[in-house]
């Protein structure tokens, strides 16, 4: 009887530290990729990014079992973003400018930190990695489809969504930035309903990029597609996935990308109907230069977080998103984001160089080259876009850091996902509960 019970026990589903906090973290970065409340009617009433939060960090402070991690083992950049977030909420205090408002949207960035650490702490194997990748990509397909029918024959797709994909650059960007993991989670699964969905949502993502006609959205998908066929068709071996991509690439330009292939054409100063596109260029010059000169006159605290639109005169953003930080966070800002960025790519270089001594997980593999990709397209675009808040390039360093957390603590090779919970009798669970009763009685 004891052996049948040590036979069975192998076969019961090994439950994970934090399962609830894990719930409503999965929760908050949808709300947080997909928007529903900017395009379901009603929901904008609802805080949604606030309750998931929060119930994450009750899951995690109510959960009976510790977790893998404390906050002790935050890693460097961690702690970094931290620090960055204390920093901007505290100099916003001393604005010249205005306080009041870089103060509220200070807080305001400063919950991705809190959502950063969570993520470390909560996301403890490689399934609920892989599963936040998920959420990321399909959420960001969702919001591509929506956006292609509900809004087609918007210029630019500006407005067609509320909130943070309201401007056609944040929300090229935002594609850009999901297109790798959609490409690893094609390759990873072996599911006809699940690929024909990702060839699809990349389908549309594709296309939206194209209506976007972002040239700072273009640029980054360049860098990050070069990236991601290096690593998934070269070293992966999938010669194919260079045609293809090609191909449909090419098809999508030449299609829907006339409006982007103008402003191109415009930035060199070959006009033509696009005189905004060239007047939008010399404007954004001309704020890089303001932002140059915004860092000389406050180098220690900046201008406060968003306020260089009413500083600079001309009410828009500084397309950079280094000069951007620097500008509003002063060059210790500056100096504390682009240790964060640099970190990611630490944790990736130290999984390559595991990688010739041992045997990683081939999904380890997979998804650190789509970090990659991830990482190099921001850190390029970001020369050309107002991103320095946008927290997908934060969620790409969380990912590197669970990614080497999880090689260090499985071994490389032991880090697998966990197999899919077998069937458990009614015999069984009722001499579990029979067991535990025992126990209990024994107590």
């Amino acid at each position: 009887m004891e052996g049948n019970q040590e036979e069975r026990s192998r076969f019961r589903p090994k439950i994970e530290p934090a399962g609830g906090a894990f719930f409503w973290l999965c929760a908050f970065w949808f709300v947080y990729c997909a928007r529903p409340e900017d395009w379901i009617p009603g929901l904008h009433y609802i805080p949604l990014a606030k309750i998931t939060g929060a119930m994450t960090v009750f899951g995690l402070l109510t959960s009976g079992r510790k977790g893998k991690r404390s906050l002790r083992d935050l890693p460097l950049e961690g702690r970094v973003l931290v620090a960055l977030d204390l920093f901007l909420v505290s100099t916003a205090l001393i604005s010249p400018v205005w306080r009041t408002g870089a103060f509220l949207r200070a807080l305001d960035f400063a919950k991705g930190g809190v959502a950063w650490v969570l993520t470390f702490l909560v996301v403890t194997n490689l399934d609920r990695l892989i599963r936040l990748c998920m959420i990321q990509a399909a959420s960001v397909s969702m919001v591509a489809i929506v956006s292609v029918l509900k809004g087609g024959r918007t210029p630019r797709l500006e407005g067609v969504l509320n909130g943070m994909y309201f401007n056609a650059n944040d929300l090229a960007f935002a594609l850009v930035l999901s297109l790798p993991f959609c490409v690893a989670l094609l390759i990873q699964t072996k599911s006809l309903p699940a690929k024909i969905w990702w060839v699809v949502g990349m389908l549309f993502m594709g296309v939206a990029l194209m209506l976007t006609a972002s040239r700072a959205g273009f640029i980054c998908l360049l860098f990050a597609g070069a990236v991601m066929l290096w690593h998934f068709a070269v070293k992966g071996k999938r010669p194919m996935l260079i045609v293809i991509t090609l191909l449909v690439g090419s098809v999508l330009f030449l299609s829907v990308g006339r409006k982007l292939v103008a402003r191109l054409y415009a930035t060199t100063g070959d006009v033509g109907n696009e005189q905004s596109a060239y007047g939008s260029y010399l404007q954004r010059k001309q704020g890089m230069y303001e932002a140059m000169g915004t860092i000389a006159r406050y180098p220690l605290y900046g201008i406060g977080v968003s306020n260089f639109i009413s500083y600079g005169g001309q009410w828009r953003e500084v397309h950079n998103a280094y000069l951007q930080m620097g500008a509003e966070g002063g060059v210790p800002a500056l100096v504390l984001y682009l240790i964060f960025l640099a970190r990611g790519f630490s944790n990736l270089r130290r999984i390559r160089k595991k990688q010739k001594t041992q045997t990683l997980h081939p999904e380890i593999v997979l998804f650190a080259g789509a970090l990659h990709a991830t990482l190099i397209g921001f850190v390029v675009g970001a020369m050309f876009g107002p991103e320095a808040y946008q927290l997908f390039a934060y969620i790409a360093v969380a990912k590197t850091s669970v990614i080497w957390a999880l090689v260090e603590e499985g071994g490389g090779d032991a880090v697998s996902v966990p197999s899919k919970r077998p069937r458990i009798s009614i015999y069984d669970r009722a001499a579990s509960l029979a067991g535990a009763g025992r126990n209990l009685a024994l107590r």
